[in-house]
């Protein structure tokens, strides 16, 4: 069974209402910040919470960082294709959509929702424009003013943060925030990455502000299991740490 534990308060408006109340009024999430992971490990762990999802039955917020620079592609995208365009090594096939990404210093994140929650009902660009106004009143409590895209800059050929979409996050007229979704029965998983990251914060500011400006949520830590640890180490073994998976298509 899924374990977590409470990392944070509820507004104290919310205690002037009863519990039954409260319940209607606050959504839950939680919160898992995995830290620096190898890059086979961070792929697997992103897929293995969209897998799990709906028996975790809230939506989670996952922060990690990379053990070593690598780069990643979309689920669709052509290894040889991509390969042409980055020296980066390992290069790995995502398990969400969208373009070529370098990961080293970028801030990296996943969002994944079950399959009962609103979110997962609403139309994919929606979906992303909602994630980047959650990120932009994020920095804003950093102090760092950020913009969404509003019409399209075309990108070079599949690369996530060469060009912009409408809702990307711009900061100082570049794109700095970019995502990529999935949803099937079992859930939403989106990944995002922000880079180059705005100077004059941390990550771990920035991770604080991004718990904080989720709004009306009371937010506790996710414990991982040992069924979920399982199917982390599943993917890692049999899916993402294999060559050919990655260079399937």
């Amino acid at each position: 069974m899924i374990a977590w534990t409470k990392v944070r308060h509820l507004d104290d408006a919310l205690l002037l209402f009863g519990p039954d109340c409260r319940r209607a009024l606050v959504d839950t999430w939680l919160y898992l910040n995995s830290g620096p992971g190898q890059p086979a490990l961070n792929m697997a762990w992103d897929e293995a919470l969209l897998e799990e999802i709906a028996r975790i039955g809230f939506p989670v917020l996952r922060t990690y960082s990379w053990a070593q620079p690598a780069a990643t592609f979309g689920y669709f995208q052509k290894y040889d294709d991509v390969a042409r365009f980055t020296a980066v090594r390992p290069l790995l096939r995502r398990p969400t959509g969208g373009g070529l990404v370098p990961h080293e210093n970028d801030w990296t994140y996943s969002v994944v929702i079950p399959p009962g929650h609103p979110w997962y009902r609403t139309r994919a660009a929606d979906s992303y424009q909602r994630l980047h106004r959650w990120l932009q009143t994020a920095f804003g409590l950093c102090g760092v003013a950020t913009e969404l895209v509003l019409e399209r800059d075309p990108a070079g050929p599949g690369e996530c943060f060469v060009g912009a979409e409408p809702d990307d996050l711009l900061w100082h007229g570049r794109k700095i925030a970019g995502a990529a979704q999935r949803r099937n029965r079992r859930g939403l998983l989106i990944q995002g990455s922000v880079q180059p990251p705005p100077a004059g914060i941390t990550r771990a500011v920035w991770e604080k502000a991004l718990l904080e400006s989720l709004n009306r949520v009371e937010v506790k830590a996710l414990v991982p299991d040992t069924d979920l640890e399982a199917c982390v180490q599943r993917l890692a073994s049999e899916r993402y740490s294999r060559a050919e998976y990655h260079r399937k298509k």
